[in-house]
C-alpha cells in the first residue's frame, strides 16, 4: 500500500514457519524504511527493501518470541541497520535457541540487540510512536503511525481475539488493560495489523472483539 501524496509506504506479509506477519513502513521520498517483525524469509524481505532501494535505518520489534525475530540477525547482517526490542523482552531474545528447539526449528544465534525501545518513544521515520502494550510477553510493544492511522500491533490484538497469555511471562490482565488503555483510546478508523492472520480496525474490535470489548 502506497500513499503517492505523502510518500507514505507499507507492505505487510506473512513469514517464517509460523507465518508472523512481517512490515515493512518507509518513506518513498527519503529512501528510508523500517522493517518491523522479520520472522523468517529474509530473502523475500530483502527483495522489498530492493526493489524500492530503501535505507533499512531500524529493525523494530512488537516482541522476542522467535516466530518474529528468526530472520533478524541476518537482516541485521545485509543491511547494517541496529535492532530494537523492548528491554522487558531480552530474556526471550537470549534464550531463542531453546524457543526453536520447543517448536522443533533449527537453531540460530542471534547478535545482541543495539538499543532498547520505551513507551512513548518517537520512531525516526513517518512519525511513528511506540506504544507499550504488556500482556502476551512483558516487553510487548505496538508501533503507531498517527498520521496515517495505522497500528503495528504485533500478538497483542487480533481481529476478534487478542494473543496468548500464558506462555512465560504472559499475563492476562495486563493484555486487557494495555487494549482498553492504550489500543482503544485510538481512532476506531485506525487499521490494525496483527502479528498473526487479517488486519482490522480499532473501531471494530472494540464493538466486536469477543475477550475485550470497549
Amino acid at each position: 500500500m502506497t500513499n503517492d501524496e505523502n510518500n507514505f509506504f507499507i507492505d505487510s506479509f506473512a513469514v517464517g514457519p509460523l507465518q508472523c506477519n512481517c512490515s515493512i513502513i518507509g518513506d518513498l521520498k527519503q529512501k528510508k524504511a523500517l522493517i518491523i517483525d522479520p520472522g523468517g524469509d529474509p530473502n523475500k524481505i530483502l527483495g522489498v527493501i530492493e526493489e524500492h532501494q530503501f535505507e533499512v535505518i531500524a529493525i523494530l520489534h512488537t516482541h522476542a518470541h522467535l516466530d518474529h525475530i528468526l530472520a533478524s540477525g541476518v537482516i541485521k547482517e545485509v543491511t547494517g541497520a541496529p535492532l530494537y526490542l523492548n528491554e522487558e523482552d531480552l530474556f526471550l531474545w537470549e534464550i531463542v535457541d531453546k524457543q526453536c528447539q520447543m517448536f522443533g526449528i533449527p537453531e540460530i544465534k542471534l547478535p545482541k540487540i543495539d538499543g532498547v525501545i520505551k513507551d512513548d518513544q518517537a520512531i525516526n521515520c513517518c512519525g511513528g510512536v511506540a506504544i507499550h502494550t504488556p500482556g502476551h510477553t512483558p516487553g510487548s510493544m505496538s508501533f503507531f503511525f498517527e498520521e496515517y492511522k495505522l497500528l503495528i500491533a504485533g500478538d497483542t490484538l487480533f481481529q476478534g481475539s487478542i494473543g496468548r497469555t500464558d506462555l512465560p511471562g504472559g499475563d492476562f490482565n495486563e493484555i486487557v488493560k494495555s487494549i482498553k488503555d492504550k489500543l482503544y483510546l485510538l481512532d476506531d478508523n485506525t487499521e490494525v495489523i496483527t502479528g498473526h492472520g487479517p488486519p482490522t480496525k480499532i473501531g471494530i474490535e472494540k464493538t466486536d472483539n469477543m475477550f475485550v470489548r470497549d
